[in-house]
């Protein structure tokens, strides 16, 4: 019975386990309910514990049937046992009472059976009346969700729908972007490459430009340390030059008073030569002074001691120098003791070789003095003497400064030595067509009007000189053709002329003829222009013996001449 009882009492506690776990259970289904959100997942575990209740009430129920079956089993027991204390009279009353109460405690076991199990039944009952009721509700609560989800599920498919239409519309825009996109990129990727290389191409050329600007940099520097150099030796160079310039300036005033103290009036000597062999000198005469005035022998050799002391005392180089004073009369001075200087052989190389040529035609260019001119022109005429000076003369452009100072002055005194100092350059045959192009045969002609017999006495040495130089070269074989004298027309100037009364300009106008009537080349010319006459008249007329023998032989040399003498 006590047996029976500890069933009862841990059915009891199963039983009241299980309601509350079934009430929890409800109270669970309940929160679910109002959790509406995740009532889907709910329902399935709520369905689960009312399907686990339902197997726990059939569970109990076997239990009950099982302990059922133990009071059987029990009061098949008693009977047992009674039949047993039945043949044990001794016992019999023991087993009376305990038999009875047995019944009495099995009598009380059956009646809270009885009870517990209307208890439980209507336990049970109103369980499933509330479980019922519960799962009605939340079926219905169930059914509403549900409904609520299909309605959600209908408008979600709806919108998953149109999301899909639009979602494919925007994988069309997402194409056509991603290949605008691409096309974009592509440009601007080009773009960029381009941009880099322009910006690679820029940063080399920066380079090179920085390294350029570096080098100009060195350079400047470079060239910033050689001025600084060139500077300083610059001012050194001032320095000295103004050391020299008061040297000078004392010098000048020394100079200036020589020059007053001696009074000296200094002119320039002339001379004419010819180059044809070895610089022989010429047949027209050996070389002649033009002296203002008739002074005396004494007064020249005093003028000539008076200007080598005032070169021993002074110096070439510095007496050079003074030719680019600013004060002209100190310029005037040194170009007089220059060109007496040059009258001599001896110091016509050294004036040269320290520039005194170059200093002489710088003068003869920027001048305007009539006195400088003129004096120019004698010293350059005296330098003319020798070969050598000729040549550079003519490459440094003189005669074509002789020429133009032809054109400018009438001063017959400027003129003398402008007709000298070409006279003098006539007589090198190798200058003779440089001589013609820069002028000077013309000049010597345009030189004619000045009227002064002085002048046409140089203009006629020249022409001399000049047709002399020519026929040796023509006779020679190194030159054909017409003379250059012919051409810028000499020969009609000398045969108007030839009865000039100055004795040397006539003897050299008939020389000039004769050397021309050698050149077979002219013979035409001296037809028209009545020259065969005119020599004609020098064979027989000519003062001077030589001359005339030298107009017969050309006469008779020549068969140009010859046959045009026959002819008339």
């Amino acid at each position: 019975m006590e047996r029976q009882q500890k069933w009862r009492d841990v059915e009891k506690l199963q039983i009241d386990r299980k309601l509350e776990e079934c009430q929890n259970s409800l109270a669970e289904a309940k929160n679910i309910v109002v959790r509406s959100e995740v009532l889907e997942k709910e329902n399935g575990r709520l369905e689960s514990e009312i399907k686990f209740v339902l197997e726990q009430l059939e569970i109990q129920k076997d239990q009950n049937k099982i302990m059922c079956d133990d009071v059987d089993r029990l009061t098949l027991s008693l009977k047992q046992s009674e039949e047993h204390h039945l043949e044990n009279y001794t016992h019999q009353k023991v087993l009376s009472e305990t038999t009875q109460m047995y019944e009495k405690k099995v009598v009380e076991l059956f009646k809270q059976l009885e009870d517990e199990h209307a208890k439980y039944e209507s336990s049970e009952e109103q369980l499933l009346q509330e479980s019922q009721l519960q799962i009605s509700t939340l079926q219905t609560v169930l059914a509403d969700t549900t409904q609520m989800y299909e309605k959600k599920m209908t408008d979600l498919s709806t919108q998953l729908e149109e999301e899909r239409v639009r979602s494919e519309h925007l994988e069309e825009q997402l194409v056509e972007m991603r290949k605008h996109l691409t096309d974009s990129i592509k440009e601007e990727n080009d773009c960029f490459q381009m941009k880099l290389q322009e910006m690679d191409q820029l940063q080399k050329n920066l380079m090179n430009e920085l390294k350029s600007l570096r080098s100009e940099r060195v350079e400047i520097l470079s060239e910033k340390t050689l001025q600084y150099q060139e500077l300083q030796k610059m001012h050194q160079r001032l320095v000295d030059e103004e050391r020299q310039r008061k040297c000078l300036e004392m010098e000048t005033a020394n100079l200036k008073k020589l020059l007053s103290e001696y009074k000296i009036d200094l002119e320039t000597k002339q001379s004419c030569t010819t180059n044809g062999s070895g610089g022989a000198a010429s047949a027209l005469g050996n070389q002649t002074r033009i002296i203002k005035g008739n002074k005396s022998r004494d007064t020249l050799s005093g003028q000539r001691s008076t200007i080598f002391k005032i070169f021993e005392e002074v110096g070439l180089q510095k007496i050079l120098d003074l030719l680019r004073s600013e004060d002209l009369d100190v310029q005037i001075h040194a170009v007089k003791v220059v060109a007496n200087l040059a009258a001599e052989d001896i110091n016509q190389e050294r004036i040269v070789k320290e520039g005194g040529l170059d200093a002489l035609l710088l003068l003869l260019e920027s001048s305007e003095n009539t006195t400088i001119l003129r004096v120019t022109s004698g010293a350059i005429a005296n330098l003319a003497m020798n070969e050598f000076n000729q040549g550079l003369i003519m490459s440094k452009g003189g005669a074509r400064l002789l020429a133009n100072l032809a054109s400018k002055t009438d001063d017959p005194q400027t003129l003398r030595m402008v007709a000298g100092a070409i006279a003098n350059l006539c007589g090198n045959e190798k200058l003779h067509v440089m001589l013609k192009e820069e002028g000077g045969i013309k000049a010597l002609l345009y030189m004619v009007k000045s009227g002064n017999s002085d002048v046409i006495a140089q203009i006629a040495r020249g022409l001399a000189n000049f047709a002399k130089c020519e026929s040796r070269t023509i006779n020679q074989g190194y030159r054909k053709g017409r003379s250059l004298l012919v051409e810028d027309g000499a020969l009609t100037w000398m045969v108007v002329n030839q009865n000039i009364t100055i004795s040397s300009t006539r003897r050299h106008i008939e020389l000039a003829l004769c050397h021309l009537a050698q050149n077979e080349d002219n013979v035409q010319d001296f037809v028209t222009s009545g020259g065969i006459i005119e020599l004609k008249r020098i064979s027989l007329e000519s003062p001077r013996e030589d001359i005339r023998h030298l107009a017969k032989k050309t006469l008779n040399s020549n068969p140009a001449l010859v046959r045009e003498m026959q002819k008339g």
